[in-house]
């Protein structure tokens, strides 16, 4: 039998789960009626939002003869479903080492976008063989030619090898189904060697325990063999063998180039880690394989229990979700505001999103969570250099040298008559312009540096809003660059609030102050006392707004009489006030936390 593995990668929204679905009911694993249903992606998040979270790795049978195989034979095609979002990149690079070629999926109408080609050149890196596809020609708009010489001119796959593909109706998958049969690679390892297999995904089951999705690459997996993690060095009995067709179905064995999933009741979360290498516990192989990057966090952002939620299944919930995603880290934090919680780091602002709304629904956890920030690289008077991702943990400014801020590589492809406005945007977000490069008649590509914490909060939506929806955006990580930056404090009711310091450019410091001062005190309920927000930097305050009391008439049931009266009352009252101003609590709504993300406008 005959194996393939490999990848559809894409740009967002370009149909690669269609494609995948559409592959699927072509090798009779699904039905018609399934196939409108996006199988692959069932997680309800993505379905709602019409986006791929999770890479999926299928199984899928097929009978195939051309001139390379003038016998019919039966080929196993194993392939992974990616996400296109560029918080998402981690995913897609895990899948890429999993396989031996691609599918780079372009759209008819909207032809290379950015993330096309940050894909593009993630496979290449990894020595993959490339399959261009042009998808979606049933549409109207649809113009394939124009789309193919764009891939020629900005990727140099040549433009007549690209096939021609219509998912949703099916038209050309034939084709692609032969020339993954024909131009991809078979996996290059050797079944005789002790068996090596590649950890690429793992999830929670509340009966299994840790369940591992592996891509073997020598050997074979058997089931009832015992199995040592190289990386962890812990040893288990495999009780169950399997793979997704799309559906779970158990194996008795996963042959060299195969991919599937092992159970063995591992009740250990951190006993397995994404990239550690799986081999035979009494004849182990001579040495890992090479795993993964570490993962370059970009945004960080604290979660503290709120409501019901206690600490511990905060900590329990995390710890599972971690598991399966293992771009996400997080780390203990204490807050005098808020109490225990713990410190979480994300590849970008809609992986936070989504790891927030999965600890809420899929864990039933209540929380607070604090606004994002970035990693800031610090130098002391005293030469050491260390990193902090959260304004509160830098030192005394006495002792601060210079504070580096992590620039980024940004590739933007948008439509020519955008450009004036996308410069102006980048020059406003302290960019640094590198160079331009004309694709076609109608569209540029912009390459700038820019600061990360810059870039974080809304600049995608302002992209958007500048190229009428056309826009779209790819960056890399670049350095850390000397900044001219101080850290602005925020007093509530003369309190230091350390979850609402930031990090700001000097130039903009005492205006974003006051902004954020302003949206403070509307999202700051009033109390039975007087409350003043004040914005510093260092001992000096630079901004300063007032919250007032809740009015109560304390004299109403006066009528007339000695003024006296009166006086004593209020007296009394303003004693009250001082006394509440000094031992009160003030209650910070989570909105309050975000208020310091669009402060930034």
């Amino acid at each position: 039998m005959q194996i393939r593995n490999f990848s559809i990668i894409a740009h967002i929204d370009h149909g690669k789960s269609t494609l995948s679905d559409r592959l699927l009911m072509r090798a009779g694993a699904i039905t018609e009626r399934e196939f409108q249903n996006q199988i692959l992606d069932d997680m309800d998040l993505e379905r709602e939002r019409g986006i791929t979270i999770k890479a999926s790795a299928v199984t899928v049978f097929h009978d195939h003869q051309s001139e390379k195989f003038p016998v019919s034979e039966k080929f196993m095609l194993n392939f992974i479903d990616t996400p296109g979002h560029v918080d998402f990149h981690y995913e897609v690079q895990k899948a890429l080492q999993a396989c031996e070629g691609a599918i780079l999926v372009v759209d008819a109408t909207q032809g290379v976008q950015a993330q096309t080609v940050a894909n593009a050149y993630a496979a290449i890196e990894v020595g993959l063989e490339i399959i261009p596809v042009i998808n979606k020609i049933d549409l109207p708009s649809a113009d394939p030619v124009r789309v193919a010489e764009e891939i020629e001119q900005i990727l140099g796959f040549p433009a007549e090898d690209c096939i021609l593909v219509s998912a949703k109706t099916g038209q050309g998958v034939d084709e692609l189904i032969s020339a993954l049969c024909d131009k991809l690679p078979p996996p290059p390892g050797k079944p005789e060697l002790p068996p090596r297999a590649l950890i690429f995904d793992s999830i929670y089951d509340d009966y299994r325990g840790v369940i591992t999705y592996v891509r073997v690459m020598d050997g074979e997996l058997v089931k009832g063999q015992k199995i040592r993690f190289m990386g962890t060095d812990k040893v288990y009995q495999i009780t169950d063998l399997g793979k997704l067709m799309p559906r779970p179905k158990p194996v008795d064995r996963i042959g060299t180039g195969e991919v599937g999933f092992v159970v063995a009741a591992i009740k250990d979360l951190h006993d397995v880690r994404i990239g550690d290498t799986v081999t035979d516990a009494a004849n182990p192989a001579a040495g890992q394989l090479p795993g993964y990057k570490p993962i370059q966090q970009m945004v960080y952002c604290d979660f503290y229990p709120s409501g019901e939620t206690q600490y511990d299944e905060l900590r329990d919930a995390m710890d599972r979700l971690s598991l399966n995603d293992s771009s996400f880290s997080f780390e203990p934090e204490s807050n005098d505001a808020l109490g225990f919680g713990f410190r979480c780091g994300f590849l970008g602002l809609l992986h936070m999103e989504i790891i927030q709304e999965r600890l809420e629904r899929e864990f039933h956890i209540h929380m607070i969570q604090t606004a994002p920030t970035v990693t800031y690289e610090v130098k002391k008077t005293d030469g050491t250099v260390f990193r902090i991702d959260s304004p509160s943990e830098l030192p005394n400014a006495t002792h601060v040298e210079e504070i580096r801020e992590p620039f980024i590589l940004m590739n933007l492809i948008l439509p020519a008559d955008g450009v004036g406005a996308l410069m102006k945007l980048c020059e406003d977000r302290r960019g640094v312009y590198r160079k331009t490069e004309y694709i076609g008649s109608t569209r540029v590509m912009l390459q700038y540096e820019l600061p990360l914490a810059e870039v974080i909060y809304d600049f995608y939506d302002r992209l958007k809003s500048a190229t009428k929806g056309y826009g779209t955006m790819d960056f890399d990580f670049l350095e850390f660059r000397r900044g001219d930056l101080v850290k602005l404090d925020i007093l509530v009711n003369g309190d230091r609030v350390d979850a609402l310091s930031v990090l700001v450019h000097k130039e903009h410091a005492e205006t974003r102050g006051r902004k954020l001062l302003v949206r403070l005190k509307e999202e700051i309920h009033k109390h039975l006392f007087e409350i003043p927000l004040q914005a510093a930097i260092g001992g000096k305050i630079v901004a300063r707004e007032t919250i007032k009391s809740v009015g109560k008439n304390v004299t109403a049931k006066c009528y007339g009489g000695d003024i006296t009266r009166k006086r004593k009352l209020l007296e009394k009252q303003k004693e009250g006030k001082k006394r509440m101003k000094r031992v009160g609590s003030v209650d910070i709504p989570q909105e309050a936390f975000m208020a310091i993300l669009e402060s930034g406008d």
